[in-house]
């Protein structure tokens, strides 16, 4: 298991057993894991995810693969708002609550990766209509990792 000393002075591309999403492979490689997480893992921002659940666990154990019924606490600037979205997954439940709340984040690309000792990076490349970047997060569970890689984007898309 690594240190989290060893883990910030690592490079980050070594945490992993596969390459890091090829747009991405040549900052993984050159930065540590802090420059790399504070630059495209960022959460600060404008935007901010408060609590977060689903409905319907239990249509999801029985094989029901019908949209379920999302419920997120998240703030924009000053305002907090609960917002709730149908969607298949948890990725499409955020991505229509931002575009609800006047932060649209479109999905170019999605990359998640198993890190050597434990978690899971999720890395996204998003787009305004305008611009593009990458994001990623970083959690030991994949769902939450992939909501905060979705943050991060809207952070670096609408700051």
């Amino acid at each position: 298991m690594l240190t989290s000393t060893a883990i910030s002075t690592t490079r980050f591309a070594d945490l992993f057993d596969r390459p890091v999403p090829r747009d991405l492979r040549e900052h993984a490689e050159a930065m540590c894991h802090d420059t790399f997480v504070d630059h495209y893992g960022h959460q600060g921002g404008p935007i901010r995810l408060g609590s977060w659940g689903a409905a319907g666990d239990d249509d999801l154990r029985r094989g029901i693969t019908a949209p379920r019924r999302y419920r997120a606490s998240i703030a924009v600037g000053d305002r907090i708002a609960t917002s709730t979205a149908a969607a298949t997954g948890p990725v499409a439940a955020l991505t229509a609550m931002l575009h609800e709340r006047g932060m649209a984040v479109e999905m170019i690309k999605f990359h998640q990766l198993p890190a050597v000792g434990g978690g899971i990076a999720t890395f996204i490349h998003g787009s305004d209509g305008v611009r593009s970047e990458w994001a990623m997060g970083w959690a030991r569970d994949p769902v939450q990792s992939a909501l905060r890689a979705m943050i991060a984007c809207a952070n670096r898309l609408h700051a």
